[in-house]
């Protein structure tokens, strides 16, 4: 988020939270393997999508200046907590964690204002907290007992929450379990100085729930230099050895104790990357003014977008912004505003691969108005060769719905018989585990088409009160050769002949999905009622994935979907029904002029016609 973006944010009212959570007398102990509560989807009236595949996760370096004895300031994490809360729904913001140094000298009147102030954000949004060198005896370990910050940050104040897993025996470790992106996610809070004791305890967390990514969270892991390039303390290459570098479940470590911040990757022993950064903002202005980071989980762009802000003086107005207070909102360096690129599916297949989904039989995927359904496995053809071999002319593949729709291969130009072949490959949520490869081209045209008969019902109906087109397709990668105007699925019939005046020649085909030179999709209908032409242009389709592809028109007009989301370039002309003429239907090309040119290249999976308008829960792509 820019400049701009935050003072927009800023000009909202932010919420002002008033419970406080008292000072817990004595630490209660959890025995940290227990699993986390059930999550809540709403939290202090702002709600939290625990599906959406975009959540982000916030982190708080050292707040110690702001609780520094008389001169304290707690105003500024205020602010902080109050944006979390606020912002909790449009930034889907699952969690928040302290890096530790929540105050400067540890003292209990420093430690029972920080608890206070933690109070705002308590019970709205969880959080974890650990011991910085600050917050308790520097010169001792998980080990060393009482403390005033026990007290207030053991494991008592957060064993209501939904996420709180457990903690040490000490009480000055903990792990939570996020539920975020339609998983659950870990988290560990270590102390400043984890024993040996501790480190086996965090290895029980990480055994106890093996196919959870987790977050490492400590005081003291790495420094940077003054560009930024980090490389582990003497206490961080102790948890390296000592737990992270051999869990490839820890996938991002997060520290702070050292300016200026900085970043690494080191590969574990799986060969993996984690990602190590420092995040410390005390040398700041105001000691940072309780400045916050964003790390914005992305699972479907496989990234991770981080920005650095002060919420504190996000709220100011900006013509009464001091200069130090301006240049501070946010910090946009290559240490503080970056995107990490993961494939998180890749990187956490070691430990929670992905369970390929089964194919579903034809009956779970023919909903009421279905008037044809082709796939391309044992069910759809009696015929099939094999695995990987040529689609002979001969081949029937069955219309699954019952209506009699069925296709028939026809081979174009004297094209050999590998211009069409069985494959395996298959979008991940389509039905049939199976596709056809098409190899056309020109250059000499060639390709091949599967059509329905002369007399299939398909040929006739008219759609006047709607319809829904799916298909899955996947072009090649590189999509290399010289490739016409590719038909993916069309009618026969000419508008001309149904007496349309509108479109750019009469030998146009009356309804057709195609793919240009430049990896476009257009849909083109000439309507059954009105004289019209309308036409829908995608973006360029990927090469080297599958797409699932949606045409639906509700009688009136036509939206097409690229895999479940609406394509920009849809007409708003009136769009009633498909002029179809009793012409057969094909899969593969699109015939102009009473011939076909090249044929389609790459591959097509099922193919569905509904006989009225889906909305897009219930695509072929939707799970049961």
């Amino acid at each position: 988020m820019n400049a701009a973006g935050h003072n927009q944010l800023g000009r909202r009212t932010l919420l002002r939270a008033t419970a406080v959570i008292p000072a817990a007398g004595t630490a209660a102990v959890v025995s940290g393997t227990t699993p986390g509560h059930a999550a809540t989807a709403k939290a202090g009236g702002h709600r939290y999508d625990l599906e959406s595949p975009r959540f982000s996760l916030a982190v708080l370096p050292d707040t110690q200046y702001l609780f520094d004895a008389d001169s304290s300031d707690p105003e500024p994490l205020r602010a902080t907590f109050r944006y979390l809360v606020s912002q909790r729904e449009d930034a889907n913001i699952a969690f928040m964690t302290h890096l530790g140094d929540v105050t400067e000298h540890g003292s209990r009147e420093e430690i029972t204002l920080a608890a206070s102030t933690f109070g705002t954000i308590h019970g709205k949004v969880p959080y974890s907290v650990l011991a910085g060198n600050h917050d308790i005896d520097s010169g001792t370990d998980d080990q060393r007992g009482d403390s005033a910050y026990l007290d207030a940050f053991g494991p008592r104040r957060f064993s209501a929450m939904p996420t709180f897993g457990g903690a040490s025996p000490d009480g000055y470790n903990s792990y939570h379990v996020l539920p975020a992106g339609g998983r659950e996610w870990l988290v560990l809070a270590l102390d400043w100085r984890i024993s040996d004791s501790g480190l086996r305890w965090a290895q029980k967390v990480l055994d106890a729930h093996p196919t959870l990514p987790a977050v490492l969270t400590t005081h003291d892991l790495a420094w940077a230099d003054d560009e930024g390039s980090a490389q582990l303390s003497d206490n961080g290459r102790r948890l390296w050895d000592g737990l992270i570098r051999g869990n490839d479940q820890i996938f991002l470590a997060l520290g702070g104790h050292y300016w200026p911040p900085g970043r690494t990757v080191l590969t574990n022993d799986a060969g993996n990357d984690v990602h190590i950064h420092i995040t410390n903002y005390q040398d700041r202005y105001y000691g940072g003014a309780g400045m916050i980071r964003l790390y914005a989980f992305d699972l479907v762009r496989n990234a991770i977008d981080v920005e650095t802000f002060s919420p504190w003086f996000l709220g100011r107005d900006p013509e009464k912004r001091t200069p130090l207070e301006a240049e501070t909102i946010e910090l946009t360096g290559p240490v503080d505003r970056f995107s990490l690129s993961i494939d998180f599916e890749r990187r956490f297949s070691s430990f929670a691969p992905v369970v390929p989904r089964k194919p579903r039989p034809a009956s779970a995927v023919m909903p009421r108005g279905t008037l044809a359904y082709w796939r391309f496995d044992a069910s759809g053809t009696a015929s099939r060769a094999g695995a990987d071999g040529p689609v002979g002319t001969e081949t029937v593949v069955r219309d699954l719905s019952g209506h009699g729709n069925d296709l028939r291969v026809t081979r174009l130009h004297d094209s050999e018989p590998e211009i069409l072949t069985w494959s395996g490959e298959h979008h991940g949520d389509q039905p049939a585990h199976a596709s056809l490869r098409f190899d056309g081209g020109k250059g000499p045209d060639r390709g091949a088409v599967l059509t329905t008969s002369a007399t299939a019902p398909l040929n006739s109906e008219k759609f006047t009160g709607g319809y829904t087109i799916e298909t899955y397709l996947k072009l090649p990668d590189p999509f290399e050769g010289d490739h016409a105007w590719m038909g993916i699925l069309s009618w026969e019939g000419r508008n001309g002949d149904a007496g349309k005046t509108t479109g750019w020649s009469p030998d146009e085909p009356t309804c057709s999905l195609n793919v240009t030179p430049e990896r476009f999709l257009q849909f083109v209908v000439y309507p059954q009622v009105q004289d019209a032409d309308p036409t829908s242009w995608s973006h360029a389709l990927p090469v080297g994935r599958w797409t699932h592809i949606a045409v639906v028109n509700d009688g009136h007009h036509t939206v097409v979907y690229v895999d479940g989301s609406k394509i920009a370039r849809n007409p708003t002309q009136p769009s009633t029904g498909i002029a179809t003429l009793g012409k057969p239907f094909v899969i593969g090309g699109t015939q102009f002029e009473e011939k076909f040119g090249q044929g389609f290249y790459g591959w097509i999976g099922d193919t569905r016609i509904v006989k009225r308008a889906l909305a897009p829960k219930d695509f072929m792509t939707a799970l049961a």
